[in-house]
């Protein structure tokens, strides 16, 4: 079994969101585990598993919908983003390895190049070129400073035209382990200090390892967000993660709100944790991976 979670740019238009939702619940087999969308990210994250054949029709589908519907010259949201599909992982789940999901991104890469028009940026695990590792180095600059990225040297897409595409921009695909995507909300809306916060905590910054961070500002909440990746939980707990991110707050005169989850977590990654202890707003067993799948398997 393979876990894939892929980011659309859209998370305003409910319609879309559900056409999508509905594309990959009719594909045989495939597993559709979690969907959530943020209007302020502009941004919905589908999570789904099945065997590589059923995951990569499911993706397929999902590119059909997001490519026709979505328009990044018209899109505006506070999460980067280069393509209407940013960013598809494969995650290996029982008995898969790494080295399967890479063959599988690879090969899923070259199709979706193929078939949509779309240049395609391996990455992580599946990286061709060790600055393409990190997504945040190929995202930087975004769909708006893409033209000009893919004209510089060393940026030629791994697959696809050596230019986006008009409308859905590029996509990046890779095998990668577990993530996390965990959302802190401050009792401010002061979005300058949850980046500094986000600086604070992040690895690239000299903070905690295996953490990604961003600072954002959620108008339709009033509230300023720090948004969490958790590439490696063994490395750094999320207790941990939301420990610093509470202390570093404190410091600047700002308690912390609530935090949430995108998607699912690994059984694994709670331990020694509670959802009261990281203030995690209306979790439930169902967001636990395993226990979703087992959901799922038995229909409900």
């Amino acid at each position: 079994m393979i876990e894939s979670v892929p980011n659309v740019s859209e998370g305003q238009r409910a319609e879309v969101v559900a056409e999508i939702a509905a594309a990959l619940r009719s594909v045989a087999g495939l597993l559709l585990l979690d969907h959530s969308a943020d209007r302020s990210h502009n941004r919905s994250v589908f999570t789904i598993a099945g065997d590589a054949d059923t995951v990569q029709q499911g993706l397929l589908s999902l590119f059909e919908i997001a490519v026709k519907r979505i328009d990044l010259r018209a899109h505006r949201g506070v999460h980067p983003r280069i393509g209407a599909v940013d960013v598809v992982p494969f995650v290996p789940l029982e008995s898969t390895t790494m080295t399967d999901c890479v063959d599988l991104s690879r090969q899923f890469g070259a199709a979706v190049a193929e078939r949509f028009g779309v240049p395609v940026f391996l990455y992580e695990q599946s990286a061709t070129r060790p600055e393409r590792r990190r997504l945040e180095q190929i995202r930087r600059h975004q769909f708006e400073g893409l033209t000009a990225k893919l004209t510089q040297p060393g940026w030629v897409p791994d697959f696809g035209p050596p230019k986006p595409h008009p409308s859905a921009g590029a996509t990046v695909v890779g095998a990668r382990t577990a993530l996390i995507a965990f959302n802190v909300h401050l009792e401010s809306a002061d979005v300058l200090a949850a980046r500094a916060i986000a600086a604070s905590v992040r690895e690239s910054s000299g903070g905690l390892p295996g953490v990604k961070a961003l600072g954002l500002a959620l108008e339709h909440r009033g509230v300023a967000q720090v948004s969490i990746n958790l590439t490696d939980y063994t490395r750094t707990s999320l207790r941990r993660v939301f420990e610093e991110v509470e202390r570093q707050a404190q410091t600047r005169g700002i308690r912390v709100l609530d935090s949430e989850l995108i998607g699912l977590i690994p059984a694994a990654a709670l331990e020694g944790t509670s959802a009261s202890e990281l203030k995690l707003h209306g979790f439930t067993k169902s967001q636990i991976l395993e226990e979703r799948i087992v959901q799922r398997l038995a229909g409900r």
